[in-house]
């Protein structure tokens, strides 16, 4: 039933009444329409293998709706036209933004039309007049589908050549509006927004991620080219089936924007980055990665990026992911220390866990313990697997070498903060929040 196709020609009552009933069944399946063809497109296209649970959602959503959309026109004997399925376009452009390969998008039409058509044919019985109503109805199914697919495929080129055309641009002019706290009110500095999921629902979480390729890391030509080749692997970075928002800013920077969605969350996206930060490692490619607190408001991207740059500069020489979102005001202000903070450590607790750190660090050990289990002692050597008596008497030591009670929230927080500055990083075993090259 495509754009211009005619009303179905005149048939007898019976054979109307079966059709209406095989179809009208097919209807009320729409959904296990759906969930067949999603088991299977996961399982047959790579391109969905691997895809967020929201990507997913919204593919089971476009599939139900298609659905019905072809099968109540069907029912009510009328044509489809282009303006009838215009939400097609709509996720064709969703997909494209994902990355999801054209072929693995087509491919999913056709596992669509054989999912309808088998439905169909489960409901049209054995009956002369059930076949005949079925086989009526695959001339029209298979016309409907060339009209969704012919609308997607174009509306997913579309989007693909804008975005070669015009993305690199625009995605410039976009960072530089958003880094001013700014969303573009129109034009194609917002269908640029649009596409990467920036501002398309109040409140949606955003990310601002910036990078540095290290001193004499790149391995390309120029400094130039190993920027863009990060910048491009960033903008695949994201969540919940989104694009990210990635350009070069002047000439040592890479700066991005990643939109959570309404199911992503900056744990996800975190472990992304740093699986990103490996592979580039592995191809010569060293980087300092800061990623920001999560901001709700492009008002807020300001103050996110100043994070994001501050939680680079606390990166060590060999570089890493700072993530901002898997610290706790603990480790950042341990971080943040300096040599002032260091030389307020009492030289009494510095000199016992100096000596501490030579035979093994079993009394550090002991204290990051023993705070862990909330000064639960026997908690602490449950998880350290020692004997209680064995660490009774490690307390006993940190007590008798340090002059600190660990059973005074104050002392134990000294100790910490001792043991911490003395490593030089967060203890915070959970977030793994620097990872050096």
């Amino acid at each position: 039933m495509s754009a211009g196709s005619h009303l179905l020609t005149p048939e007898p009552d019976s054979l109307h009444a079966e059709r209406a009933r095989i179809v009208g069944c097919a209807y009320a399946h729409a959904d296990d329409i759906a969930a067949d063809v999603m088991a299977k497109i996961r399982v047959e296209l790579p391109g969905y293998g691997t895809a967020d649970p929201g990507f997913l959602a919204d593919v089971h959503d476009q599939l139900a709706r298609l659905s019905r959309t072809g099968l109540g026109a069907l029912l009510e004997r009328k044509r489809v036209t282009p303006a009838d399925v215009t939400y097609a376009r709509q996720a064709a452009a969703r997909r494209a933004r994902s990355g999801l390969p054209l072929v693995d998008y087509i491919a999913a039409f056709r596992l669509g039309q054989r999912a309808i058509w088998k439905t169909l044919l489960a409901h049209a019985g054995d009956s002369e007049v059930g076949r005949e109503a079925v086989l009526s109805l695959a001339g029209p199914l298979a016309r409907y589908t060339d009209l969704i697919s012919t609308q997607a495929t174009d509306a997913y080129l579309e989007f693909q050549q804008y975005v070669a055309a015009e993305s690199g641009r625009d995605s410039q002019a976009l960072m530089d509006s958003l880094l001013d706290g700014t969303l573009p009110a129109g034009g194609p500095h917002l269908s640029v927004a649009t596409a990467h999921g920036i501002g398309t629902e109040h409140g949606t979480p955003l990310v601002v991620v910036t990078a540095v390729v290290l001193d004499g890391a790149a391995r390309t030509e120029t400094m130039g080219e190993t920027l863009r080749l990060v910048s491009a692997a960033a903008a695949r970075v994201g969540v919940n089936g989104l694009r990210t928002l990635s350009v070069v800013r002047g000439d040592s920077e890479v700066v991005a924007i990643p939109a959570l969605g309404r199911d992503g969350s900056p744990e996800q996206l975190c472990e992304r980055l740093r699986a990103l930060h490996t592979e580039l490692a592995a191809d010569g490619i060293a980087l300092a990665v800061g990623v920001s607190t999560a901001v709700t408001e492009v008002a807020q991207v300001p103050r996110a990026y100043r994070q994001a740059k501050a939680a680079l500069a606390l990166l060590p020489s060999g570089g890493g992911v700072l993530a901002l979102p898997q610290l706790t005001p603990f480790e950042y202000l341990l971080l943040r220390a300096d040599d002032t903070t260091r030389q307020l450590v009492d030289p009494r607790i510095g000199s016992a866990l100096a000596d501490d750190r030579v035979r093994g660090g079993s009394l550090a050990e002991t204290i990051r313990a023993f705070a862990a289990a909330d000064m639960n002692l026997r908690e602490a050597a449950e998880q350290l697997r020692i004997h209680l008596n064995t660490a009774k008497y490690r307390i006993g030591r940190i007590q008798e070498l340090t002059g600190r009670n660990v059973r005074s929230v104050n002392d134990l927080v000294e100790l910490l903060v001792a043991i911490e500055l003395q490593t030089g990083r967060p203890a915070h075993t959970g977030t793994a929040a620097i990872t050096d090259v």
